[in-house]
């Protein structure tokens, strides 16, 4: 009998956001495939440390619909290793006690056209190349940035902050603010204030978060909270506002910065992730909290 992932959101991982493969990935690059297959056969007993999606991943994996056992989230391995040298990744994902039973390896081969079949919600991944892939033919995706590993162990709530424009929603107003400047900027949200922005390539993962969201609303503990981190200040908030009311989807805290540095908003927030387009905010929050770049919209052309 086929197995359906219809009623849970799926999260593509690689084995580099989930752990800690700096050693491995270095000998790849300076000796070559052969040297770093021969490696991770050797080694493939050991376990490997966490990376910097761990506790995110963890994290997700606990949170079940209210009232049964079943998961609401599904993590997939999605590895350009062969299976071969992915042993040692299981082996590492059954040591750390994850719920982790399926895998897609690609020996070598970018995953992205494999998100679609898995009906993937989110792919991290440490490849930003991957990434810029799985975003051009419509997946959300990110790369995880080298930096902090969040340790929660309370293991109370899932938290995850997004940036707005060209994350969860379109680039139109940024390109606005590029090409014409803040003052241009302001002067076209307000007077499209009441016009929904059009979707980002995280519309439908927030969608999804808000779902699962609205099963907990009868009961005391909410097991996920989110957090919108935007450089927008008013009059420029309006949009923001109405866009997320008109898509029906509820996010619990808001910060409208008007370009302020969101690091310290972050370190209060503690995000499992962070999602945001401009890296130099990237670069800034990834000394606080596990931190995600989404390679796309105006500010990351040509680059």
């Amino acid at each position: 009998m086929t197995v359906s992932l219809d009623n849970k959101v799926v999260i593509a991982v690689s084995s580099r956001a989930l752990f800690n493969l700096d050693d491995s990935n270095k000998l790849f690059e300076e000796q070559g495939l052969e040297a770093f297959t021969q490696y991770q056969i050797e080694h493939e007993d050991e376990i490997l440390d966490k990376g910097v999606a761990f506790s995110l991943i963890k994290q997700l994996l606990e949170i079940r619909y209210p009232g049964t056992e079943e998961n609401a989230f599904e993590v997939i391995l999605i590895s350009q290793n062969d299976a071969n040298t992915g042993l040692r990744v299981f082996n590492s994902i059954e040591k750390h006690n994850l719920n982790i039973t399926r895998a897609a390896f690609t020996c070598g081969r970018s995953p992205y056209k494999y998100l679609a079949p898995f009906n993937s919600s989110l792919f991290l991944s440490a490849k930003i190349d991957d990434v810029k892939l799985a975003l051009e033919n419509g997946h959300a995706a990110a790369t995880i940035l080298s930096g902090i590993y969040f340790n929660d162990d309370e293991n109370i709530e899932l938290r995850i902050a997004f940036d707005g424009d060209a994350v969860l929603f379109s680039d139109e107003s940024e390109a606005i603010y590029k090409e014409k400047g803040l003052d241009e900027f302001k002067k076209n949200e307000s007077l499209n204030s009441d016009i929904p922005l059009n979707s980002g390539p995280f519309k439908s993962f927030l969608e999804s978060l808000s779902n699962i969201q609205k099963a907990f609303i009868a009961y005391e503990r909410k097991p996920i909270r989110t957090a919108l981190v935007t450089a927008r200040n008013a009059p420029s908030h309006k949009r923001a506002i109405k866009t997320l009311r008109h898509w029906g989807v509820h996010i619990d805290e808001s910060f409208f910065l008007g370009g302020l540095d969101k690091a310290p908003i972050l370190e209060q927030f503690k995000p499992h992730i962070f999602f945001d387009d401009q890296m130099s905010y990237c670069e800034a929050a990834s000394r606080i909290a596990p931190t995600a770049h989404v390679p796309y919209g105006i500010a990351n052309k040509n680059k």
